[in-house]
């Protein structure tokens, strides 16, 4: 295939992958939907011996009309499921497609727009990933929708064409790096939307019907929190104090350069450490953890973003669309 074939393939891989996100997000606002007229209570009690951590809480008894609607929403439920493991599937290729039409074939991650595509696809993989090991079927709505409005923005509003990395990204080390980086970003951002539910579920636990009754206890979602970013910091960590400096002295002969973007990863960092530090060393639980986490995905996704459009000073210049030259130091 030619380099424009491939191009082409990664954008209709990107558009169906969209499509497919938006019927799998229908699936599941049809599910929870359903399940607004369901009773809460007697599964909410199952929920809490069985289901943790995660579940979604239905009651079970001898009404079978029910009994059947129930099924009926888990039906759409699974499909929901299936449809954004299908998803991911045609993003990665979107991904690996977007790789290929370079000349020289490269990582998918030259521009924002590449940086978006591969960050939200990984958040999406993350999710599938601890599904049901988590039991993250209450999180399926927010994150679909997060995923799909990512995308969206990444197509309409950053798309930049295919073109040869810069000298500053033609190293190995960019591959460890941003890798890592992505890797951790979805673990936070996972881990962000469920402190965010945190919160919800507090203001509303007296709540017998809706989608907030049917969340995971507040243990729970606090227990699932601290996991996600207790994996992501190690991972973050890798990034930016490791990998990120070793790229740097290799693209600008200088390990710290106080440029924006490493200045926003180390805030970042230091955030999450206080999160992680307060939680074990205090033990620092609940409310003012979740608004701790946030404020480290707020950083975040500020570092992720909103640097290539407020920062002029950046050497990370390259991110914001098409590549712009970085010069060494």
């Amino acid at each position: 295939m030619s380099n424009a074939a491939w191009e082409t393939l990664s954008n209709q891989a990107v558009a169906a992958a969209g499509i497919v996100y938006f019927l799998a997000l229908l699936a599941h606002l049809i599910e929870w939907s359903a399940l607004r007229s369901l009773p809460v209570a007697a599964g909410a009690e199952r929920q809490s011996s069985v289901d943790i951590p995660g579940g979604v809480a239905v009651a079970t008894g001898p009404d079978e009309e029910a009994e059947a609607k129930l099924r009926r929403t888990e039906l759409f439920g699974r499909l929901g499921f299936l449809l954004t493991c299908l998803a991911v599937a045609v993003h990665l290729v979107a991904l690996v497609a977007r790789g290929m039409a370079a000349d020289p074939n490269r990582v998918p991650w030259g521009n924002m727009y590449e940086f978006t595509l591969a960050g939200s696809f990984v958040v999406a993989l993350i999710y599938v990933a601890l599904y049901h090991r988590l039991r993250l079927a209450w999180m399926a709505p927010i994150v679909v929708a997060f995923v799909l409005s990512v995308l969206m923005v990444a197509a309409i509003w950053l798309y930049a064409p295919v073109a040869p990395l810069t000298e500053a990204l033609t190293s190995y080390w960019l591959v460890i790096h941003v890798v890592s980086a992505i890797i951790a970003t979805g673990a936070f951002t996972i881990g962000g939307i469920t402190s965010a539910m945190y919160l919800v579920k507090v203001r509303g636990s007296e709540k017998t019907t809706g989608y907030v009754a049917r969340l995971p206890q507040p243990e729970v979602l606090d227990r699932v929190s601290y996991r996600l970013h207790a994996f992501g910091f190690p991972v973050w960590t890798f990034a930016v104090l490791i990998t990120g400096p070793i790229w740097a002295h290799q693209a600008w002969s200088s390990y710290w350069n106080w440029d924006p973007k490493e200045v926003w990863a180390f805030i970042t960092w230091v955030v999450y450490a206080a999160y992680l530090h307060a939680r074990t060393t205090a033990g620092w639980k609940g409310r003012n953890a979740a608004i701790l986490a946030l404020v480290g995905m707020a950083t975040l996704w500020f570092n992720f973003i909103g640097i290539n459009y407020f920062s002029t000073t950046s050497q990370h210049s390259y991110a914001d669309g098409a590549p712009a030259v970085v010069e060494r130091r």
